[in-house]
């Protein structure tokens, strides 16, 4: 068939016989489909019955929970879409995170499809992971109507307009809380490489799964009570793409960003290695990366004249070595998490090291600098 100047088929060249035996062979598999499925379900029915479904004849995942059995309690955190509280799910201690999707009229459609977007995308991704050094993941629900929320006064239901997210409740609380509360008198050398060595194994098990996390920050990382490291939020995370022009955007933490993520150009998991250079820094020296320049500031000082943390001077050569090579501005030049984990084993910690605080007879000279006297 031929088109006219203006994009349209003439009438009296559509092929008719041709239209209508497409539509046949179009209704022909539809039809089957159609068959197939309604048999599958039909297969399924006593299954359903016996504990997969949600009780409305909908099948329920196999990462779903129900809902009667979780009471939510205090909150632990808070933010712009939701807050992460404790809770009791099935007699267990659990960490939930509730997604709000706001009442009607009170977020924008976008709004509300990028959240289910990132609920979706959290739950595809954590509920197949299984790692010492990873947060573990229990279930989800979309729409927690059967939810209920404990209170001073008692308990009280859930809108449906809440969604949740359930993961084993680790009470040393995020890695960011304990570097903070440690930031005068620093951490012993053994306890950094430890920390140092969860981080890496986590995100090399996540690396093997083709899971890039694209949010690795100490405020991501969770303690448990034996101080283990295991990574959380897998909130952005995906899996990787085998085009890395499939994966651009800037998305992340800013002074964690990787200056090809900043740049807006195509990128892939060495941007989660660039990351774990600043938070190995962060762990070693228990402070905050760029503390006096703003977001416009970091950006353009770390793509543009390659700014990193300072390192300092009693960071021992092996550990220093570790953050170079991370954050390298060459994605390629930067080191896969397996051999990270493999340079950190080779690490000696017996001989001690590590920051030595100001009050210290010893103390850093670099912390002398940047704390005062």
């Amino acid at each position: 068939m031929e088109k006219s100047s203006d994009g349209f088929v003439r009438a009296d060249q559509i092929d008719l016989k041709r239209l209508d035996e497409q539509l046949e062979r179009h209704l022909n598999r539809a039809w089957t489909v159609e068959k197939n499925k309604q048999q599958q379900d039909s297969g399924n029915s006593a299954a359903a019955t016996a504990g997969g479904s949600d009780g409305g004849g909908r099948r329920r995942q196999d990462w779903e929970i129900d809902p009667t059995k979780l009471i939510i309690k205090s909150v632990l955190a808070r933010g712009t879409f939701g807050t992460v509280h404790r809770g009791i799910y099935d007699g267990q201690d659990v960490a939930v995170k509730l997604l709000d999707w706001g009442e009607e009229g009170h977020r924008t459609e976008a709004e509300i499809a990028s959240l289910r977007a990132a609920f979706t995308q959290e739950v595809a991704v954590w509920h197949k992971l299984d790692h010492p050094n990873v947060t573990k993941f229990i279930g989800a629900t979309m729409g927690a109507s059967g939810l209920k929320i404990q209170t001073d006064n008692g308990q009280m239901g859930m809108p449906s307009n809440i969604c949740c997210v359930i993961v084993e409740y680790l009470p040393g609380g995020a890695l960011k809380s304990y570097l903070i509360k440690n930031r005068r008198k620093k951490l012993a050398f053994k306890v950094v490489a430890q920390m140092a060595l969860d981080l890496a194994r986590g995100l090399s098990y996540l690396h093997s799964q083709k899971i890039v996390h694209r949010d690795v920050k100490t405020e991501n990382m969770l303690l448990d009570r034996t101080r283990t490291v295991k990574i959380a939020d897998f909130g952005v995370a995906r899996v990787e793409a085998s085009n890395p022009n499939d994966m651009t955007g800037e998305t992340g933490t800013l002074g964690y960003m990787a200056p090809e993520v900043l740049n807006g150009n195509p990128y892939n998991r060495k941007c989660d290695v660039y990351s774990y250079g600043i938070c190995l820094w962060e762990i070693y020296c228990c402070d905050m990366p760029y503390p006096d320049l703003s977001f416009s500031e970091v950006t353009s000082a770390v793509v543009r004249q390659n700014l990193r943390p300072e390192i300092p001077r009693c960071c021992p050569n092996s550990l220093a070595n570790v953050m170079k090579r991370c954050w390298d501005a060459n994605p390629d030049k930067r080191p896969e998490m397996d051999e990270v984990v493999s340079m950190l084993e080779a690490i000696d910690t017996s001989k001690g090291g590590g920051m030595i605080p100001l009050d210290h007879p010893q103390g850093c000279l670099w912390f002398r600098k940047y704390r005062g006297p």
